[in-house]
């Protein structure tokens, strides 16, 4: 049942909208995944600006985690990269999309829109769920050597990655990314606007994670608990600290952390 107007959320206006504008997008068995691979270009666009910046001048070459690794990676690395990504979307994630909503059935959207706070609440939940079951299936696949082989040596082709490489995986591992970040929403039970909200900020999380610049404004610099670029540049280049994707706290647990000085005194 509805509420009054006076006792309706905040982001109810928001929500309406969605509803109404995108509810074949949040329906359909194709756009989904259409829309992800979308914005996950669109968010690695600022780090394709700066890579390019970034081969004239030095004071953007100076943000770089490995300030004297080289030059940014070129638009033909760029080039590559992106089409990889974009083949195993059209022959894996898409048809993995649509067999997952063909088997969970029609969904039906709330009438009501999450208040502010329970957004916020449910958004952190799935971020720290989806920290956690990637941190237990990353170890799995990197203390297992099969398994590393077959699902996430194409990831680590990359020592320095950069932006677009978050998605640069195996089929395998990409199907298991959707599965985990599904999963976590699920796990939590949130409403849809913040289920939304919440691949939205993971998949920058990860664009930022590869990005290869410790940049001033960047979310690790102002959340704490935040590894970063610099963290996961380290796993990258020693591939036995820094599992976890955002937090540190399971790394820190079980003494895998390493920052970003150590690394660069490798």
């Amino acid at each position: 049942m509805l509420v009054p107007p006076a006792e309706a959320p905040i982001l109810q206006g928001l929500w309406e909208a969605v509803r109404v504008r995108q509810q074949e997008v949040l329906l359909s068995l194709y756009l989904p995944a259409t829309y992800a691979f979308l914005t996950h270009v669109l968010f690695c666009t600022p780090f394709l600006a700066l890579d390019v910046l970034g081969s004239v001048c030095q004071r953007v070459r100076s943000w770089r985690v490995s300030a004297g690794s080289g030059a940014p990676p070129s638009l033909r690395r760029w080039g590559e990269c992106f089409l990889r990504v974009l083949t195993r979307y059209i022959h894996t994630v898409l048809p993995a999309t649509a067999l997952l909503h063909a088997l969970r059935g029609p969904a039906v959207l709330p009438a009501l829109a999450p208040s502010c706070w329970q957004l916020c609440v449910e958004v952190f939940a799935c971020l720290l769920v989806f920290d956690t079951l990637f941190f237990v299936s990353h170890v799995a696949m990197h203390r297992v050597p099969w398994l590393y082989r077959s699902t996430h040596q194409h990831h680590h082709r990359h020592h320095l990655p950069f932006a677009l490489a978050a998605q640069d995986s195996s089929s395998l591992e990409l199907l298991s990314l959707l599965l985990l970040a599904l999963s976590s929403a699920r796990l939590v039970g949130c409403h849809p606007l913040s289920e939304a909200v919440f691949h939205l900020l993971n998949s920058w999380l990860a664009v930022e994670d590869h990005c290869g610049y410790d940049l001033p404004w960047a979310l690790h610099r102002l959340l704490p608990c935040l590894g970063g670029a610099p963290c996961h540049q380290a796993h990258h280049a020693l591939h036995n600290v820094n599992y976890a994707p955002y937090f540190t706290h399971w790394d820190l647990l079980f003494g895998t952390y390493c920052t970003s000085e150590r690394y660069l005194r490798k």
